[in-house]
Protein backbone atom coordinates (compact mmCIF):
# COMPACT_ATOMS: atom_id res chain seq x y z
CA UNK A 1 0.00 0.00 0.00
CA UNK A 2 1.39 3.30 -1.07
CA UNK A 3 2.13 6.14 0.72
CA UNK A 4 -0.54 8.30 0.52
CA UNK A 5 -3.04 5.52 0.93
CA UNK A 6 -1.45 4.86 4.33
CA UNK A 7 -1.74 8.65 5.41
CA UNK A 8 -5.46 8.98 4.37
CA UNK A 9 -6.38 5.88 6.83
CA UNK A 10 -4.42 7.75 9.05
CA UNK A 11 -6.24 10.70 8.75
CA UNK A 12 -9.49 9.00 8.73
CA UNK A 13 -8.68 6.98 12.29
CA UNK A 14 -7.94 10.84 13.55
CA UNK A 15 -10.53 12.07 12.75
CA UNK A 16 -13.28 9.11 14.09
CA UNK A 17 -11.14 8.96 17.16
CA UNK A 18 -11.86 12.97 17.65
CA UNK A 19 -15.07 12.58 17.10
CA UNK A 20 -15.41 9.31 19.28
CA UNK A 21 -13.90 11.15 22.02
CA UNK A 22 -16.06 14.48 21.91
CA UNK A 23 -19.55 12.42 21.60
CA UNK A 24 -18.33 10.72 24.47
CA UNK A 25 -18.93 14.09 26.22
CA UNK A 26 -22.79 14.91 25.87
CA UNK A 27 -23.23 10.62 25.81
CA UNK A 28 -22.19 10.98 29.41
CA UNK A 29 -19.57 7.97 28.76
CA UNK A 30 -16.55 9.66 29.83
CA UNK A 31 -16.89 7.96 33.38
CA UNK A 32 -16.41 4.44 31.47
CA UNK A 33 -13.67 5.72 29.75
CA UNK A 34 -11.35 7.25 32.35
CA UNK A 35 -12.51 3.89 34.31
CA UNK A 36 -11.24 1.77 31.52
CA UNK A 37 -8.07 3.16 30.97
CA UNK A 38 -7.58 3.28 34.80
CA UNK A 39 -7.86 -0.71 34.67
CA UNK A 40 -5.81 -0.77 31.51
CA UNK A 41 -2.97 0.72 33.17
CA UNK A 42 -3.37 -1.23 36.24
CA UNK A 43 -3.44 -4.79 34.99
CA UNK A 44 -0.88 -4.05 31.79
CA UNK A 45 2.04 -2.20 33.85
CA UNK A 46 0.75 -4.78 37.12
CA UNK A 47 2.14 -7.89 34.99
CA UNK A 48 4.56 -6.46 33.95
CA UNK A 49 6.18 -6.24 37.29
CA UNK A 50 4.91 -9.63 37.76
CA UNK A 51 6.68 -10.81 34.60
CA UNK A 52 9.83 -9.32 35.86
CA UNK A 53 9.20 -12.13 39.05
CA UNK A 54 8.69 -15.07 36.81
CA UNK A 55 4.42 -14.72 36.01
CA UNK A 56 3.72 -15.77 33.08
CA UNK A 57 1.71 -12.23 31.24
CA UNK A 58 -1.34 -14.22 31.14
CA UNK A 59 -1.55 -15.47 34.46
CA UNK A 60 -0.77 -11.96 35.53
CA UNK A 61 -3.24 -9.75 34.26
CA UNK A 62 -5.98 -12.87 35.37
CA UNK A 63 -4.51 -12.64 38.70
CA UNK A 64 -4.86 -9.00 38.65
CA UNK A 65 -8.28 -8.68 37.00
CA UNK A 66 -9.73 -11.22 39.64
CA UNK A 67 -7.99 -9.10 42.28
CA UNK A 68 -9.18 -5.63 41.14
CA UNK A 69 -13.06 -7.73 40.39
CA UNK A 70 -12.54 -8.35 44.10
CA UNK A 71 -11.56 -4.79 45.21
CA UNK A 72 -14.09 -3.05 43.28
CA UNK A 73 -17.25 -5.03 45.10
CA UNK A 74 -16.00 -4.82 48.71
CA UNK A 75 -15.81 -1.19 47.85
CA UNK A 76 -19.17 -0.69 46.56
CA UNK A 77 -20.34 -2.90 49.64
CA UNK A 78 -18.47 -0.68 52.09
CA UNK A 79 -18.95 2.60 50.07
CA UNK A 80 -23.14 1.95 50.29
CA UNK A 81 -22.38 1.01 54.12
CA UNK A 82 -20.27 4.46 54.58
CA UNK A 83 -22.58 6.52 52.34
CA UNK A 84 -25.80 6.44 55.11
CA UNK A 85 -22.96 7.20 58.10
CA UNK A 86 -21.04 10.17 55.61
CA UNK A 87 -24.52 12.07 55.26
CA UNK A 88 -26.21 11.62 58.72
CA UNK A 89 -23.11 10.88 60.60
CA UNK A 90 -20.83 12.56 63.70
CA UNK A 91 -19.38 15.52 63.37
CA UNK A 92 -16.54 14.51 60.62
CA UNK A 93 -19.20 13.66 58.23
CA UNK A 94 -20.26 15.96 55.45
CA UNK A 95 -23.32 17.33 57.58
CA UNK A 96 -20.39 18.40 60.37
CA UNK A 97 -18.69 20.14 57.26
CA UNK A 98 -22.08 22.03 55.93
CA UNK A 99 -22.89 23.25 59.38
CA UNK A 100 -19.14 24.56 60.19
CA UNK A 101 -19.42 26.66 57.12
CA UNK A 102 -22.91 27.90 57.61
CA UNK A 103 -21.58 28.82 61.62
CA UNK A 104 -18.58 30.65 60.00
CA UNK A 105 -21.14 32.43 57.21
CA UNK A 106 -23.49 33.20 60.39
CA UNK A 107 -20.22 34.57 62.28
CA UNK A 108 -18.85 36.78 59.14
CA UNK A 109 -22.81 38.12 58.67
CA UNK A 110 -22.36 41.00 61.07
CA UNK A 111 -19.71 42.65 59.14
CA UNK A 112 -21.45 42.65 56.25
CA UNK A 113 -23.90 45.37 54.62
CA UNK A 114 -27.47 45.24 55.72
CA UNK A 115 -28.81 44.77 52.28
CA UNK A 116 -26.38 41.36 51.99
CA UNK A 117 -27.68 40.07 55.62
CA UNK A 118 -31.25 39.34 53.98
CA UNK A 119 -30.46 36.86 52.07
CA UNK A 120 -28.19 34.63 54.67
CA UNK A 121 -29.74 32.67 56.85
CA UNK A 122 -29.85 34.42 60.91
CA UNK A 123 -29.64 30.50 62.72
CA UNK A 124 -28.58 27.06 62.38
CA UNK A 125 -32.59 26.50 62.47
CA UNK A 126 -32.98 28.94 59.54
CA UNK A 127 -30.72 27.00 57.92
CA UNK A 128 -32.38 24.07 58.47
CA UNK A 129 -36.25 25.67 56.64
CA UNK A 130 -34.57 26.78 53.84
CA UNK A 131 -32.50 23.51 53.14
CA UNK A 132 -35.93 21.88 53.51
CA UNK A 133 -37.89 24.33 51.37
CA UNK A 134 -34.92 23.66 48.68
CA UNK A 135 -35.41 19.89 49.30
CA UNK A 136 -39.16 20.20 48.41
CA UNK A 137 -38.46 22.74 45.63
CA UNK A 138 -35.91 20.47 43.97
CA UNK A 139 -37.60 17.12 44.30
CA UNK A 140 -38.01 16.41 40.91
CA UNK A 141 -34.13 17.39 40.09
CA UNK A 142 -33.07 15.38 43.48
CA UNK A 143 -34.76 12.41 41.95
CA UNK A 144 -33.24 13.01 38.23
CA UNK A 145 -30.02 13.08 40.35
CA UNK A 146 -30.08 9.88 41.93
CA UNK A 147 -30.86 8.18 38.29
CA UNK A 148 -28.09 10.13 36.93
CA UNK A 149 -25.98 8.83 40.19
CA UNK A 150 -26.75 5.28 39.51
CA UNK A 151 -26.05 5.26 35.58
CA UNK A 152 -22.72 6.97 36.56
CA UNK A 153 -21.73 3.63 38.50
CA UNK A 154 -23.25 1.46 35.94
CA UNK A 155 -20.88 3.06 33.41
CA UNK A 156 -18.40 2.74 35.42
CA UNK A 157 -18.72 -0.90 36.28
CA UNK A 158 -18.98 -1.46 32.43
CA UNK A 159 -15.89 0.75 31.73
CA UNK A 160 -14.06 -1.46 34.30
CA UNK A 161 -15.33 -4.50 32.25
CA UNK A 162 -13.92 -2.91 29.18
CA UNK A 163 -10.51 -1.93 30.55
CA UNK A 164 -9.96 -5.22 31.54
CA UNK A 165 -10.97 -7.50 28.43
CA UNK A 166 -8.98 -5.17 26.41
CA UNK A 167 -5.87 -6.22 29.09
CA UNK A 168 -6.54 -9.52 28.69
CA UNK A 169 -6.14 -8.93 24.64
CA UNK A 170 -2.99 -7.26 24.72
CA UNK A 171 -0.58 -8.67 21.86
CA UNK A 172 2.74 -7.92 20.76
CA UNK A 173 1.73 -9.38 17.24
CA UNK A 174 1.39 -6.40 14.78
CA UNK A 175 -1.48 -6.51 13.44
CA UNK A 176 -1.67 -6.80 9.30
CA UNK A 177 -4.94 -4.44 8.87
CA UNK A 178 -3.83 -1.08 8.34
CA UNK A 179 -7.41 0.38 9.84
CA UNK A 180 -6.40 -1.59 12.64
CA UNK A 181 -3.16 -0.62 12.86
CA UNK A 182 -3.97 2.93 12.91
CA UNK A 183 -6.73 2.82 15.72
CA UNK A 184 -4.21 1.15 17.52
CA UNK A 185 -1.34 4.22 17.31
CA UNK A 186 -4.50 6.51 18.08
CA UNK A 187 -5.23 4.58 21.84
CA UNK A 188 -1.66 3.92 22.62
CA UNK A 189 -1.04 7.77 21.95
CA UNK A 190 -4.42 8.15 24.13
CA UNK A 191 -3.72 6.17 26.67
CA UNK A 192 -0.06 7.78 27.22
CA UNK A 193 -1.78 10.70 27.70
CA UNK A 194 -3.87 9.18 30.09
CA UNK A 195 -1.20 7.94 31.79
CA UNK A 196 1.03 11.15 31.91
CA UNK A 197 -2.44 13.27 33.19
CA UNK A 198 -4.17 10.93 35.73
CA UNK A 199 -1.17 9.14 37.65
CA UNK A 200 0.70 12.89 37.99
CA UNK A 201 -2.47 14.41 39.14
CA UNK A 202 -2.50 11.57 41.79
CA UNK A 203 0.86 12.44 43.24
CA UNK A 204 0.19 16.36 43.00
CA UNK A 205 -2.81 15.39 44.92
CA UNK A 206 -1.20 13.43 47.52
CA UNK A 207 1.48 16.05 48.29
CA UNK A 208 -0.73 18.55 48.07
CA UNK A 209 -2.73 16.38 50.69
CA UNK A 210 0.31 15.76 52.59
CA UNK A 211 1.20 19.53 52.95
CA UNK A 212 -2.31 20.23 53.66
CA UNK A 213 -2.40 17.47 56.60
CA UNK A 214 0.40 19.15 58.21
CA UNK A 215 -0.57 22.36 57.93
CA UNK A 216 -4.12 21.54 59.39
CA UNK A 217 -3.22 19.06 61.92
CA UNK A 218 0.51 20.24 63.26
CA UNK A 219 0.69 24.17 62.24
CA UNK A 220 -2.74 25.41 63.71
CA UNK A 221 -2.73 24.01 66.82
CA UNK A 222 0.63 24.65 67.68
CA UNK A 223 -0.01 28.83 66.93
CA UNK A 224 -3.41 27.62 69.06
CA UNK A 225 -5.86 27.63 66.46
CA UNK A 226 -7.70 23.60 66.79
CA UNK A 227 -10.16 23.39 63.61
CA UNK A 228 -12.99 20.88 63.58
CA UNK A 229 -13.37 18.39 60.76
CA UNK A 230 -9.79 18.27 60.42
CA UNK A 231 -9.77 14.28 59.08
CA UNK A 232 -12.81 15.26 56.41
CA UNK A 233 -11.25 18.00 55.29
CA UNK A 234 -7.88 16.43 54.80
CA UNK A 235 -9.81 13.40 52.82
CA UNK A 236 -11.88 15.64 50.76
CA UNK A 237 -8.91 17.87 49.92
CA UNK A 238 -7.06 14.98 48.34
CA UNK A 239 -10.31 13.58 46.48
CA UNK A 240 -11.26 16.57 44.63
CA UNK A 241 -7.19 17.48 44.60
CA UNK A 242 -7.22 14.53 41.85
CA UNK A 243 -9.32 17.10 39.48
CA UNK A 244 -6.65 19.47 38.05
CA UNK A 245 -7.21 23.56 39.69
CA UNK A 246 -10.78 23.21 40.14
CA UNK A 247 -10.07 21.07 43.29
CA UNK A 248 -7.52 23.50 44.57
CA UNK A 249 -10.37 26.13 44.36
CA UNK A 250 -12.83 23.71 46.00
CA UNK A 251 -10.66 22.58 48.74
CA UNK A 252 -9.57 25.72 49.72
CA UNK A 253 -12.90 27.32 49.89
CA UNK A 254 -14.08 24.87 52.35
CA UNK A 255 -10.54 24.92 54.39
CA UNK A 256 -10.97 28.86 54.56
CA UNK A 257 -14.53 29.28 55.24
CA UNK A 258 -14.06 26.62 58.36
CA UNK A 259 -10.96 28.42 59.67
CA UNK A 260 -13.16 31.88 59.77
CA UNK A 261 -15.35 30.31 62.12
CA UNK A 262 -12.72 29.57 64.36
CA UNK A 263 -11.52 32.61 64.54
CA UNK A 264 -10.39 35.55 62.16
CA UNK A 265 -6.47 35.21 63.13
CA UNK A 266 -7.17 31.22 61.53
CA UNK A 267 -8.85 32.73 58.59
CA UNK A 268 -5.77 34.35 57.54
CA UNK A 269 -3.64 31.69 58.30
CA UNK A 270 -5.39 29.47 56.34
CA UNK A 271 -5.43 32.02 53.65
CA UNK A 272 -1.44 32.88 53.18
CA UNK A 273 -1.25 28.86 53.34
CA UNK A 274 -3.68 28.26 50.51
CA UNK A 275 -1.65 31.33 48.50
CA UNK A 276 1.34 29.62 49.64
CA UNK A 277 0.44 26.25 48.39
CA UNK A 278 -1.44 26.88 45.56
CA UNK A 279 2.12 28.96 43.84
CA UNK A 280 3.77 26.06 44.81
CA UNK A 281 1.51 23.62 42.80
CA UNK A 282 2.10 25.94 39.97
CA UNK A 283 5.77 25.05 39.96
CA UNK A 284 4.76 21.16 40.72
CA UNK A 285 1.96 20.77 37.46
CA UNK A 286 5.07 22.44 35.67
CA UNK A 287 7.19 19.68 36.63
CA UNK A 288 5.36 16.83 36.64
CA UNK A 289 2.23 17.35 33.94
CA UNK A 290 3.60 20.58 31.82
CA UNK A 291 7.04 19.25 31.48
CA UNK A 292 5.44 15.43 30.18
CA UNK A 293 3.33 16.77 27.57
CA UNK A 294 5.67 19.47 27.12
CA UNK A 295 2.64 22.71 27.96
CA UNK A 296 2.45 25.61 30.25
CA UNK A 297 -0.09 26.05 32.66
CA UNK A 298 -2.03 28.74 30.45
CA UNK A 299 -2.57 26.39 27.87
CA UNK A 300 -4.40 23.73 30.12
CA UNK A 301 -5.88 26.51 31.10
CA UNK A 302 -7.96 27.87 28.14
CA UNK A 303 -8.65 24.17 27.09
CA UNK A 304 -10.39 23.54 30.40
CA UNK A 305 -12.01 27.10 29.86
CA UNK A 306 -13.23 25.67 26.22
CA UNK A 307 -14.31 22.38 27.30
CA UNK A 308 -15.86 23.54 30.46
CA UNK A 309 -18.06 25.87 28.28
CA UNK A 310 -18.36 23.21 25.40
CA UNK A 311 -19.31 20.23 27.82
CA UNK A 312 -19.70 21.35 31.35
CA UNK A 313 -18.35 19.67 34.02
CA UNK A 314 -17.01 16.47 32.21
CA UNK A 315 -15.50 18.79 30.01
CA UNK A 316 -13.38 19.90 32.28
CA UNK A 317 -12.34 17.04 33.71
CA UNK A 318 -11.49 15.45 30.14
CA UNK A 319 -9.82 18.81 28.68
CA UNK A 320 -6.16 17.99 30.09
CA UNK A 321 -6.21 14.10 28.75
CA UNK A 322 -7.88 15.35 25.27
CA UNK A 323 -5.48 18.26 25.28
CA UNK A 324 -2.33 15.99 26.08
CA UNK A 325 -3.42 13.75 23.70
CA UNK A 326 -3.81 16.17 20.70
CA UNK A 327 -0.83 17.10 22.04
CA UNK A 328 0.66 13.84 21.30
CA UNK A 329 -0.71 13.76 17.62
CA UNK A 330 0.40 16.27 16.53
CA UNK A 331 4.19 15.50 18.03
CA UNK A 332 3.98 12.19 16.08
CA UNK A 333 2.87 14.07 13.31
CA UNK A 334 5.79 16.54 13.30
CA UNK A 335 3.13 19.42 13.09
CA UNK A 336 4.14 21.24 16.63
Amino acid sequence: MGKIDTDKISLVSQVIMFVGLLALLPLGLLPALLAGLLVYNIVVFGALRLGCLGVLPRMARATLLTLISLVVGALFVLGGMKFFSFINGDSESIVGVIQQMAIAVNSAQKSMPDWAQTYIPSDMDDWQRRFHAWLMTNAKTLSLFGRDAGMFLVHIVFGIIIGGMAALCVTTVDSKAPLTRAFEERTSYLNLAFRRIVFSQIRISALNTFLTGLFLAVFMPLVGYHLPLVKTMILVTFVVGLMPIIGNIISNTMIFLIALGVAPGAALAALIFLIVIHKLEYFVNAKIIGTRINAHAWELLISMLIMDAAFGTGGLVAAPIYYAYLKDELTGKKLI
